[in-house]
């Protein structure tokens, strides 16, 4: 029983050191488990997202088109460009600028000799690429209406229109008509 009772001592001593040991900022040897690491995953899909346009409405309002003394149409005719903002595209992208020349909206038919209905002009969209996107409407190819950036960017695009022509030839009379209108439009994209 002596000995039970030494045994059943030094057990208690050794936990109780132990436990003093662990108090006074020791170690004390335990059995951990672990597992992992266990991935956390997620994706982003590659996307271009247009902004608004600031800096008034969305319109190239060009005022009057012709030299009224003569009938032929102004050669120092101009519009406001226009900003598109907040616009970003996280991965590389094209942007693309289409137009459409200025037509007459009431004047039916085929424009009689001499006269035309339709201006042609020059769209750019600057900012985004090093080479800005130009387009003419009156091109039979626009090869640089597409640029593509490289990487991710975010930044305002400023688009503007330029270099009016009488569609036919400089020399031809434009038709009245209350209302020419044409269009731009500018497009961003994941680049393939």
């Amino acid at each position: 029983m002596k000995r039970l009772l030494t045994i059943t001592t030094l057990i208690a001593s050794a936990a109780f050191a132990s436990a003093a040991h662990a108090q006074e900022g020791g170690s004390v040897a335990t059995s951990t488990s672990s597992v992992g690491p266990m991935p956390v995953t997620g994706n982003v899909p590659a996307m271009c997202s247009s902004g608004p346009i600031t800096g008034g409405d969305n319109v190239f309002a060009v005022g009057l088109l012709i030299d009224t003394a003569t009938g032929l149409l102004l050669q120092n005719l101009t519009a406001p460009p226009k900003t598109i903002s907040a616009s970003f595209c996280n991965s590389r992208s094209d942007i693309t600028i289409t137009a459409t020349p200025l037509v007459a909206q009431n004047f039916t038919g085929d424009a009689p000799t001499n006269f035309s209905k339709s201006v042609d002009f020059t769209a750019t969209a600057s900012g985004w690429t090093d080479s800005p996107a130009v387009t003419n409407t009156a091109a039979a190819t626009n090869p640089n209406a597409t640029q593509t950036r490289s990487s991710p960017f975010t930044g305002p695009i400023t688009v503007s229109v330029s270099d009016f022509t009488t569609t036919g030839g400089s020399n031809l009379l434009m038709v009245a008509d209350t209302l020419y209108q044409g269009s731009v439009t500018v497009t961003l994209a994941v680049a393939s």
